[in-house]
């Protein structure tokens, strides 16, 4: 039963509504042959090849593109390798044999599908197909014998659930169109799954929603028409609810989320005269004690709860809530790191934590009948990602990765032995091995507060001074953590940059004091942060100044153009990928299921103090202090950042004098999730970065 509500609540549940991943970093890298790469760091402009009779590429149909040159062939060509770094993510495990389903992206796709694993190092079995990445995947819990998985169509994050068999037949949509589904769990002896759905803003009068419900609803996969079938269990106000089913299906524990410092838990019967009445533990109704945060999930016994929660200090431990006090007992008070993940085994007397230290998720065992640490088995190196133990078999799946590598598989039986049960694919020619390891770097911010980093170099032949690319997280309440770096390797293994990734105030996994640093009317301090490590970039010897990029996605790209307003000269050019220009403008467009849920982070819009901040530290607002070279990625179907905010921008700025590259993809949502899109906008940021620092 894994305790997937021990984690940041991301919308949809555990399966996530957005088949993308918004931050540059996790798309795979490029690499160029040595002719080329010569001519590159010699000054001559690729432009300049291209014009010279060069063959280019065919950009994919569904991307415009303003202002950026022609690639050239033989340029994507010898960058090929570094498109082809693909691991292996688990899904879950069958419920009555070694055999897993595996989300991969095969060789020649354009998409990350879902595949059966039945042996270690054995051939991946397709499962699903077509042209839109498949999230998450369960099997039925009696016998395995189908999956439900999520889809969205086009980065839309209009997220549908479907059954789909193993007889080659194509997928059964069982949930409707017009809403927003996410997958909260099975009820197992019943047969059912549970489900939430919101209603988007397409299907409201005028095009947007002043009230959000969230329905959780209970279906038979299997029923002939689910969509009609289909129980409602519940409706709730806002946008915020997640749930975890216990193994009987009798209850869930519910979480509402109402921002990154706060949530409750609720506790709902699915059965008898209680069914349908949601019951808030935590914090207590009418308790006065400071804004917290809670994620619940049932121990196999369907009765004790798991809980998850920063009450107690800076981070988020595991407690138990005791069902007669309700009052909750503390497991890893010890740990001082958030408790990231997790899971259970079948019995109930073992659980597998991660923590998240300092950006790298290490693995915990504890016993749940002392509740003391247990010591650890001998698990493969690296950071840790899912870990799930099988339902019935003596195993623990676990998958690692590590700047020398791509997310793998292990398995880990019984007796203490780790096996590996996937090898992610590594181009020939590569040696990941020889990929300096991540480092952690520290500098302080303009008031004295300590602020971390990641930072990768390259191989010691580059010498001088290096230029640097600055690449800032979304969230905001994301982090930058320690892990393989795909397709952005080949910028610092082929072309010498220093990639630094920070963790500015307001980033998680620094405590939630640290997280709140930048709320409401202090946002400008996070900027500010960058300002200081920009100043710290001088007095290191081996870095060049005068040769900086900064980059970002989703919140990253707010972060990407104040930089660019702020230290503008300071600053070779800044690449924004699905970036706020404006925070009113964003807040007004943004999904409604989402709008309540940012407001408490970035201040609310209709108070005409927060409003008068919000227009005045918005980029859109200071776009004439942007003098530097930019680059604009968006996808037109992203419902989080509406791809106005990209082109209002651009505009603005252009109006201005300053150069500006602008990149959409008709056929994407929040960030690029087909590689050939991915492909075509890796080579674009490298045009960039060689008109801008790499002269």
């Amino acid at each position: 039963m894994p305790l997937s509500v021990l984690s940041d609540f991301r919308q949809g549940g555990p399966f996530s509504a957005s088949m993308t991943a918004f931050h540059p970093l996790t798309q795979p890298s490029m690499k160029l042959n040595r002719r080329t790469l010569s001519a590159l760091l010699a000054g001559a402009p690729l432009l300049s090849l291209a014009q010279a009779g060069a063959e280019t590429m065919t950009p994919p149909a569904a991307l415009h593109i303003e202002n950026i040159p022609a690639i050239p062939k033989d340029l994507a060509q010898r960058m090929a390798a570094y498109t082809e770094f693909r691991g292996h993510g688990f899904a879950d495990w069958h419920p009555t044999k070694a055999e897993m389903l595996v989300s991969h992206r095969a060789a020649g796709a354009s998409t990350a599908q879902l595949f059966r694993l039945d042996a270690a190092m054995g051939e991946l079995k397709p499962v699903t197909q077509g042209p839109e990445p498949a999230g998450g995947g369960s099997y039925e819990p009696k016998a395995g014998r189908y999956i439900v998985f999520a889809r969205s169509s086009g980065g839309n994050e209009v997220t549908q659930l479907y059954r789909q068999g193993f007889d080659g037949a194509a997928a059964l949509q069982i949930t409707h169109s017009d809403e927003r589904n996410g997958f909260a769990g099975w009820r197992k002896p019943q047969g059912e799954i549970v489900y939430t759905s919101v209603p988007i803003d397409r299907t409201a009068q005028g095009g947007t929603r002043s009230k959000i419900i969230t329905s959780f609803w209970a279906v038979d996969p299997e029923a002939k028409d689910p969509i009609q079938a289909r129980r409602k269990l519940v409706e709730l106000e806002g946008g915020g609810w997640g749930g975890s089913v216990s193994e009987d299906g009798k209850r869930m524990a519910l979480s509402k989320y109402i921002s990154a410092n706060e949530s409750q838990l609720w506790v709902m019967e699915l059965e008898g005269e209680q069914a349908g009445k949601p019951m808030q533990l935590l914090p207590k109704p009418g308790s006065s004690e400071a804004k917290a945060v809670y994620f619940g999930s049932f121990l196999p016994d369907s009765r004790t709860l798991l809980v998850a929660t920063d009450r107690f200090g800076e981070f988020r431990e595991l407690t138990v809530l005791d069902a007669k006090t309700q009052e909750l007992q503390r497991i890893t008070a010890h740990i001082p790191w958030d408790i990231s993940g997790g899971d259970v085994s079948a019995d109930g007397r073992t659980l597998v934590l991660q923590a998240n230290a300092d950006g790298r998720d290490e693995m915990h065992w504890v016993d749940t009948r002392s509740w003391k640490e247990l010591p650890l088995p001998k698990v493969a190196a690296g950071s840790v990602g899912s870990t799930r133990f099988h339902p019935s078999l003596p195993l623990l799946a676990y998958s690692v990765s590590s700047p020398k590598g791509p997310s793998q598989l292990y398995v880990l039986d019984d007796k203490g032995v780790s096996q590996p049960w996937s090898k992610a694919a590594v181009p020939a020619g590569i040696d990941t091995q020889a990929f300096a390891d991540t480092e952690i770097v520290r500098w302080k911010s303009f008031d004295g507060l300590p602020i971390s980093g990641l930072m990768n170099r390259p191989p010691a032949h580059f010498k001088g001074k290096r230029p640097v690319l600055i690449s800032i997280h979304g969230g905001p309440e994301g982090q930058a953590t320690v892990g393989f770096l795909s397709r952005w390797q080949y910028f610092v293994q082929e072309l010498g940059l220093v990639l630094i990734q920070p963790n500015v105030r307001g980033s998680s996994g620094f405590g939630k004091s640290f997280l709140a640093m930048d709320n409401g009317f202090k946002r400008e301090d996070s900027v500010r942060d960058i300002g200081a490590l920009l100043d710290w970039i001088k007095t290191q010897p081996e870095l060049d100044a005068e040769r900086v990029v900064v980059v970002g996605g989703s919140y990253g790209g707010y972060m990407s153009l104040a930089v660019a307003t702020h230290y503008s000269e300071r600053i070779a050019g800044a690449i924004d990928v699905v970036g706020i220009s404006h925070f009113v403008t964003f807040l007004n467009n943004t999904e409604s299921y989402r709008r309540d849920l940012r407001r408490v982070e970035y201040g609310d819009e209709r108070d005409p103090a927060m409003r008068a901040h919000l227009e005045k530290i918005s980029p859109l607002s200071n776009a004439h202090r942007i003098k530097k070279p930019l680059f604009v990625i968006q996808g037109k179907n992203d419902p989080r950042v509406p791809y106005t905010e990209a082109e209002q921008i651009v505009a603005k700025v252009r109006e201005q004098g300053t150069p500006v590259w602008y990149l959409r993809a008709d056929n994407e949502g929040h960030g690029f999730a087909k590689k050939e899109n991915s492909d075509y906008m890796q080579w674009a940021m490298l045009l960039f970065m060689q008109q801008t620092m790499l002269r």
